[in-house]
């Protein structure tokens, strides 16, 4: 008889959504968008969190992008703790370039100086969200702290994705599951 195994369940593409007791405060009350899963680790960015009083126009000037004209204003999000000098920008996949990693249909991620040339010049993708920083875990530590009870998966929506709200992303995010916050503790139990 064949030997069977099972494959794991990876969340590349979902939402991982922290569980109202999360202890860690860097990850109170978040939604991170997952860019990547597998047998290395993972990586995710924070989707409803601010950077602080960094705007797009500082960023542009550290970059030497300041004769960029037209550029709108979009919010600088905390992307999470790792690296915090690092920008990414999650955004729809109309716009894919060299460096753009298409993490599914509708959702890829780019790391590049051209894509904030891009949406600052009005080229760029339709929808799209600017991060600092991201999540990150080593084998198995994601795993494990979703089955200690620290975390909730969910399909991602890429309404809610990319919904500027911030305030409301995380209730919001919960709510697809269909449970209600009261109905959830941060206790784990076992069978």
């Amino acid at each position: 008889m064949p030997l069977v195994t099972k494959s794991p369940q990876y969340l590349t593409g979902q939402l991982l959504i922290a569980m109202p007791g999360m202890m860690d405060p860097r990850f109170q009350r978040t939604v991170i968008y997952m860019c990547a899963h597998n047998e290395d680790g993972a990586m995710g960015l924070v989707v409803n969190k601010l950077f602080g009083s960094i705007t797009f126009h500082d960023l542009l000037e550290q970059l030497g992008l300041e004769d960029v004209k037209g550029a709108a204003n979009m919010p600088v999000h905390y992307g999470g703790p790792v690296e915090s000098g690092r920008g990414f920008v999650l955004h729809s996949t109309d716009y894919v370039r060299d460096g753009t990693l298409v993490v599914d249909d509708d959702v890829a991620l780019t790391a590049t100086i051209d894509i904030l040339r891009a949406i600052a010049e009005e080229r760029g993708p339709k929808q799209s969200i600017l991060l600092l920083g991201y999540a990150g875990w080593g084998p198995g530590q994601l795993d494990q702290e979703i089955q200690q009870n620290g975390w909730l998966t969910a399909p991602c929506d890429d309404k809610l994705l990319f919904d500027k709200d911030l305030d409301a992303k995380w209730e919001r995010s919960i709510a697809t599951l269909g449970v209600s916050l009261s109905m959830l503790s941060g206790e784990a139990g076992h069978a």
